[in-house]
């Protein structure tokens, strides 16, 4: 019985960081890496190969766009077409394909916006679906989130919410699922340095500001997740931030965020998402 783990958005940042490092400690025998970027994903692999990783027999790039129901269904003829192959279960999903825009909502791409619900929450929650059944006792579900789950955010309006609805929904996917001993854990980083800023903000904003090492951040969150947290926050100024969003009144926050929180957005300059 082949034992797999996917990883979505594995391209590069927090996706590729944890193909690296499940690569190098995991029952899996194979490890599944999804995103739309060919090239990209072929670069992961060769890195992880050369770091010569134990126990996997196979590493399988799947250039796949997950968005919406269309790519819900792709990813389940997938696995179907996987099934026939040969007798398999999944250790691990981690759902970490998703992106976000920065800026107004009125004054950004309403399809963008649409795009991402496609991605952070469809292609997220059909996952979940799809890959349920070939879960044991013991498998694990990571979905990251952000810390703009917390609270609604201005000028972040449509990401924060989607976010807000990955938590919820792992959350209660979690309770439903304990009593088949799957674990589902959400994963809610603030900033971490990686290429978000550069396509929130269609190429304003170069670098995600004060962002954190993902390193250290997917080691926090692999560490946790098999201890079965359920919401996992890496530093102690993010849980500080969860914490304090009970406290604060939600229609505030987003005022407040709208106004002296301002997210460049370039609107004449077609930007590209990886994820």
């Amino acid at each position: 019985m082949r034992n797999i783990t996917i990883i979505t958005g594995a391209s590069s940042g927090i996706g590729a960081e944890f193909a690296k490092q499940i690569s190098k400690n995991t029952e899996s025998s194979e490890l599944w890496l999804i995103a739309r970027s060919k090239d990209k994903l072929e670069d992961v692999k060769n890195e992880i190969e050369n770091e010569k990783a134990q126990n996997i027999s196979e590493i399988k790039i799947i250039p796949m766009n997950l968005s919406g129901k269309e790519g819900v269904n792709l990813f389940k003829t997938f696995l179907a077409t996987e099934k026939i192959s040969g007798g398999f279960e999944i250790n691990m999903l981690v759902n970490n394909a998703g992106f976000g825009t920065y800026g107004e909502f009125a004054e950004t791409p309403l399809d963008k916006e649409l795009s991402m619900i496609d991605l952070n929450c469809t292609a997220l929650t059909g996952l979940c679906g799809a890959v349920i059944p070939f879960m044991k006792k013991g498998s694990v579900i990571i979905n990251v989130s952000s810390l703009a789950a917390f609270l609604p955010l201005g000028n972040f309006a449509v990401y924060a919410a989607t976010k807000s609805y990955v938590l919820s929904f792992s959350v209660a996917l979690a309770a439903e699922l304990k009593n088949k001993g799957i674990k589902v854990c959400t994963l809610c980083p603030g900033s971490v340095s990686t290429d978000f800023a550069n396509i929130a903000s269609n190429g304003a904003r170069k670098e995600v500001l004060n962002g954190k090492n993902p390193v250290a951040i997917v080691a926090h969150c692999l560490n946790k997740a098999k201890k079965g947290k359920r919401i996992i926050l890496w530093s102690l100024k993010w849980k500080f931030t969860a914490f304090m969003s009970r406290f604060i009144g939600r229609y505030l926050c987003a005022r407040y965020t709208f106004k002296y929180n301002k997210r460049p957005y370039l609107k004449t300059q077609q930007g590209t998402s990886e994820y």
